[in-house]
């Protein structure tokens, strides 16, 4: 019988509690999944998905291989374990003159045969139906895995397909995003996510001076990556009155240092309004004047909860290969642009000092102004089905 056999590796470490990260880990596939027939099953230390229509085996495996938590699987055919059984199945291996090895898995120790000696029973039965295939320990074309679990039933398979890894969607609460429309935030909320954090996003956008091109590019960025993380709930805010009024009143250097604090301000009440324990924003160190030490410690202060910058040490090249890698890309760069490039000053402050940012802050109403943000909150809810 044809069934999909799926291994995850961190969930191991978590002794008494991975009960509840195995729960976690099903509920996120059942979801995944939605649409498509099958079953899945809960077999010592893996899952197994079984009773599946062959023509839509394929879509299967590419949904699976974005869950977080699925370390690797493999389509396997599951038999019952004997020796007998065993070694009929394996004659039966046709190779394509590719060359092998065998790898056996005992995890069931009743089973009387220990793992190497079984290598080599097998190898010699797969070698002689293969005459023109040779045996490769190191490099092998093709790896015949025997996984001898403690149900009753040996798993054999010839793929095998690494996964995204990480920790269940949700095992670790919930994270805030700021969202923008660019590269790097989405390669941010994907770095979370696969952490397990279930991921809600925040999106300010400077209407009439941005476009709607430029939310629908956002809400095209969140169903791409609800590929990963099933759904996001995306709240969408102005600051048009924010950057008119930092733009009247203030330093003009000062724009993108007091709007990146009272962006963060709102950022943390709408967080925890919604249960979301920390911030999540998509800064690198040095990419820009907004992201350099001394910017990034001056927005930080304003907000009591904790900021994750996953990609603070990484460089552009290495971001963008990310972003190829889990399809925002294409969609970052399209040329829509979002608020921060509203009344952007010709000499950004790169290391403005505290003293000088509160004597321009109060020349703000800001409280008045973080209400008028509030007031214009409108939720998106993005799925991928």
């Amino acid at each position: 019988m044809n069934v999909i056999l799926i291994r995850y590796d961190e969930i191991f470490l978590k002794g008494k509690n991975r009960g509840s990260f195995e729960k976690k880990l099903k509920d996120n596939i059942v979801y995944t999944l939605t649409g498509l027939k099958h079953k899945l099953h809960t077999i010592s230390g893996r899952l197994e998905i079984s009773d599946y229509d062959q023509e839509q085996e394929q879509a299967i495996v590419n949904r699976l291989t974005k869950v977080f938590g699925i370390y690797s699987l493999s389509v396997a055919e599951r038999i019952e374990t004997s020796k007998e059984n065993i070694c009929s199945f394996c004659e039966s291996i046709k190779l394509n003159n590719k060359s092998f090895r065998v790898s056996t898995n005992r995890a069931s120790k009743i089973f009387p045969i220990k793992s190497m000696q079984l290598n080599i029973i097998l190898g010699d039965i797969i070698g002689k139906n293969n005459p023109n295939s040779k045996v490769n320990l190191t490099t092998p074309e093709v790896d015949v895995n025997v996984d001898i679990r403690e149900n009753g039933y040996t798993y054999i398979s010839t793929s095998y397909i690494k996964c995204v890894g990480g920790m269940p969607l949700g095992s670790a609460g919930k994270g805030l995003v700021l969202l923008s429309g660019g590269i790097d935030s989405p390669v941010a909320t994907y770095f979370l996510a696969k952490r397990g954090l279930t991921i809600e996003a925040i999106h300010f956008h400077s209407y009439p001076y941005t476009s709607e091109l430029a939310r629908n590019k956002v809400e095209m960025l969140a169903k791409k990556l609800c590929a990963y993380t099933n759904t996001i709930k995306l709240h969408i805010v102005s600051v048009t009155h924010i950057q008119e009024e930092i733009h009247k009143k203030c330093d003009g250097d000062f724009m993108i240092t007091l709007l990146r604090r009272m962006m963060m301000r709102i950022s943390q009440i709408i967080a925890q309004n919604n249960d979301c324990g920390a911030l999540i924003t998509g800064e690198s160190l040095g990419q820009v004047a907004s992201q350099t030490l001394q910017s990034i410690g001056i927005t930080n202060s304003v907000v009591n909860i904790p900021v994750f910058r996953p990609l603070i040490g990484f460089d552009k090249e290495e971001i963008i290969a990310i972003a190829q890698k889990i399809d925002t890309y294409e969609t970052s760069i399209m040329p829509y642009e979002d608020c921060c490039t509203v009344f952007l000053p010709k000499s950004p402050v790169t290391k403005p000092k505290i003293e000088k940012v509160l004597r321009e802050e109060e020349k703000l109403d800001i409280e008045t102004l973080i209400k008028k943000s509030l007031e214009s909150e409108e939720i998106v809810t993005i799925s991928n089905f």
